[in-house]
């Protein structure tokens, strides 16, 4: 039976039978290289965390300052995911995939050799454009990629490229940043994004979109209470996670008196965490969405509380970055679920307004953090992010009800 689509108006189209004509191998091989083009978008828009401090100080910059580095791709991808979805609504998805690797791999050269502050940010705008335009395409595509049968897997494996930037990109550009410089990280960011890039290239086959995404379609979700209510609690979730974790490195350097390496390790132990938590909310999502999110909401905010207190500690930090790694892995998966099942019959509108709405609280959480940062301390934005993750679990008891998104 051939896969059927459906569109962001409502309407449906079957598949050609072109992927049952394609050898399965080549099939898997795109998407493992959709794969790798989100684990490198994903590891470039986070990589900063673990070089915030020596980026900000080649530049002469405070850490809130070099936290703009956060801020402008989040802004720019939030804008670009409908703006690109209903822009190259005719243009072939593997031409579009392929532009924006190169795109991505000029935004990380061009940070590694900016000889100033500006040229960075700079480099970051690209960034977003590519987060933005590349979310909006490449996690759909796996429906055309293989047989029907094996979709379900495909998407798992496209979207493991989250949790993977976290343990394996961000500890590793920290680990090339410390041992060479930065800008070496950036410089194997960009042979890795040209790597993929041809991958796709090679890998892909013509993808002719099926259908046009229209703006109507977006509004009409946005009258949907549930929605507005997925936006809300999608906003006071991110906040509290990025407008902390976006700092967490100068918080181990001068709270915890953690070095170099031993931060690294500190990520490398929240990454692994957090690619648990992903999968295991993968399954509690499915079955209690609402329990899910609230708990992972109650264990962030444990986390970010008792850092101040008994974070002090290394052994009492590395336990709490374990936990908020558990938490933090749900919440992608959380709040998608919470837009696709609250607009069944429109996913990828859905999927718009969740990357949307998510880079653009990303962006909010790590300039508002940056502010506090400057003028109070590390400690206290951690305090802060706390309480905003339990206004998010009051907010999902208060509007939501038992059964009602699952």
């Amino acid at each position: 039976m051939p896969a059927v689509n459906t569109s962001t108006d409502g309407t449906t189209s079957t598949d050609s039978g072109a992927v049952s004509s394609r050898s399965p191998v080549i099939g898997w091989l795109a998407v493992t290289s959709v794969m790798m083009g989100i684990f490198s978008i994903v590891t470039t828009e986070i990589l900063p965390i673990g070089l915030l401090t020596p980026i900000g100080n080649s530049f002469g910059v405070s850490d809130g300052t070099a936290g703009l580095m956060m801020t402008l791709p989040g802004i720019l991808a939030a804008i670009a995911a409908p703006t690109v979805t209903v822009a190259t609504g005719r243009t072939d998805r593997r031409v579009m995939l392929c532009v924006l690797m190169l795109v991505l791999a000029l935004a990380d050269l061009l940070a590694a050799v900016a000889p100033s502050y500006w040229v960075m940010l700079a480099s970051r705008v690209l960034v977003g454009l590519v987060i933005g335009g590349f979310w909006s395409i490449g996690p759909g595509l796996a429906s055309r990629l293989v047989p029907e049968g094996q979709v379900g897997r495909a998407t798992a494996v496209i979207f493991s490229a989250v949790p993977l930037g976290s343990v394996l990109g961000v500890p590793a550009g920290a680990f090339i940043g410390n041992l060479s410089g930065w800008r070496t990280a950036f410089i194997a960011m960009g042979i890795l994004t040209l790597a993929v890039f041809v991958a796709l290239a090679v890998s892909l086959p013509p993808l002719l979109p099926r259908s046009i995404t229209r703006l109507s379609v977006l509004r009409d979700l946005l009258s949907a209470t549930q929605i507005r209510v997925g936006l809300v609690v999608t906003f006071l979730i991110v906040m509290a996670h990025f407008g902390t974790y976006t700092y967490v490195t100068p918080f181990l350097e001068d709270v915890t008196h953690a070095g170099p390496q031993l931060i690294t390790a500190f990520l490398l132990a929240y990454g692994a965490a957090g690619i648990v938590g992903n999968f295991l909310a993968g399954t509690g999502a499915g079955r209690a969405l609402r329990a899910t999110f609230i708990g992972a909401a109650g264990m962030l905010a444990a986390a970010n509380l008792l850092l101040p207190v008994i974070g002090t500690g290394k052994l009492g930090a590395m336990v709490l970055l374990v936990f908020w790694g558990l938490a933090y892995g749900a919440v992608p998966v959380c709040s998608q679920t919470w837009f696709l099942t609250s607009a069944p019959h429109a996913p990828e509108a859905a999927s718009v307004l969740f990357t949307s709405s998510f880079q653009a609280t990303m962006s909010l959480g790590a300039l508002a953090g940056g502010a506090v940062v400057d003028s109070t301390s590390t400690s206290a934005v951690m305090m802060l992010g706390g309480l905003a993750a339990i206004l998010m679990m009051v907010t999902v008891l208060m509007f939501s009800r038992p059964g009602q998104l699952s």
